[in-house]
């Protein structure tokens, strides 16, 4: 009897533990990853212009001395990295010079001829000057007519006191062949080759020392170039300013041009002054030079 009760609760106690063994345990939860954010691209940097440098080289016209060296200095203040230089050899080498690619721009204080731009030149037309008739500030004399001016240079007057001055002769100055400001005066005043010159000079600032150290000369310049050691004559009763120049009332007055070469590209440098010196923005440079801008 006791062998079967142990037999019974043998038997319980093993169904129990089967029992207890059975009994899951809850299942681990695992947490879906969470997704890190988009990184947000950073926006592109944008790039410095780059500095305009290199060299712009000018060649020609002495009467353009004052415009083109108030022009390049200014272009070198904004932009310190180019170089500007003038070369003043007068109209007819600026021309060559540039024809044959010596310089980048040719400075001329002249139209360009028929046969140059023929010959593959360009012009465009800077600012228009006025040519001062010049005599010693001695000089009684204070205007002359177109035709007195022609009649003085080509010899037919030859002495002050036919025009109201004093009894002297009339000391003709003038300029040497191939320049602008020769070529403007003599077909403005038409006396092309006819002139019967003292001396010819070969840049603006000697004819106005020569005119001023001389009582009896007269001489013409650039109106811009004219200094109070000289006298500029009334033409027809105009006073040469830049106000009669632009008005057209001055009678002798001529372009400034700069002749570039067809076809030939301008470096970066040459071709941004001659972008900024076309264009309004230069007006006041030009302006303050005493001649009249184009644009």
């Amino acid at each position: 009897m006791k062998r079967v009760i142990a037999t019974v609760l043998c038997l319980m106690l093993a169904l129990s533990l089967a029992a207890c063994g059975q009994t899951a345990a809850p299942a681990a939860t695992t947490a879906a990853p969470t997704a890190a954010p988009a990184a947000t691209e950073a926006p592109a940097a944008t790039e410095a212009p780059a500095k305009l440098s290199g060299t712009v080289s000018t060649d020609g016209s002495t009467s353009m001395e004052k415009v083109i060296g108030a022009l390049g200095e200014a272009f070198m203040e904004a932009n310190d990295g180019v170089t500007f230089t003038y070369n003043p050899t007068g109209s007819g080498s600026g021309i060559q010079a540039v024809q044959e690619g010596r310089c980048d721009i040719g400075l001329s204080s002249r139209a360009l001829k028929d046969e140059e731009k023929a010959a593959g030149l360009t012009e465009t037309i800077l600012c228009y000057d006025g040519i001062a008739v010049i005599v010693n500030p001695a000089n009684k004399v204070e205007n002359l007519t177109i035709a007195q001016i022609a009649d003085i240079y080509t010899g037919k007057i030859t002495n002050w006191s036919e025009v109201g001055g004093d009894d002297a002769e009339i000391v003709l100055i003038g300029r040497e062949a191939g320049s602008g400001t020769r070529s403007g005066f003599e077909e403005i005043v038409e006396v092309k080759d006819a002139c019967q010159y003292r001396q010819e000079l070969s840049s603006t600032g000697d004819v106005i020392t020569t005119v001023a150290q001389n009582p009896g000369a007269i001489g013409y310049a650039s109106l811009a170039s004219v200094k109070d050691t000289v006298k500029a004559l009334q033409v027809e009763g105009v006073t040469p300013s830049e106000a009669t120049v632009k008005d057209g009332t001055y009678a002798i007055q001529r372009p400034f041009v700069l002749a570039t070469k067809d076809g030939a590209k301008l470096n970066d440098a040459a071709q941004a002054f001659f972008d900024y010196v076309t264009s309004p923005e230069a007006n006041d440079v030009i302006t303050a030079a005493g001649v009249v801008p184009n644009n």
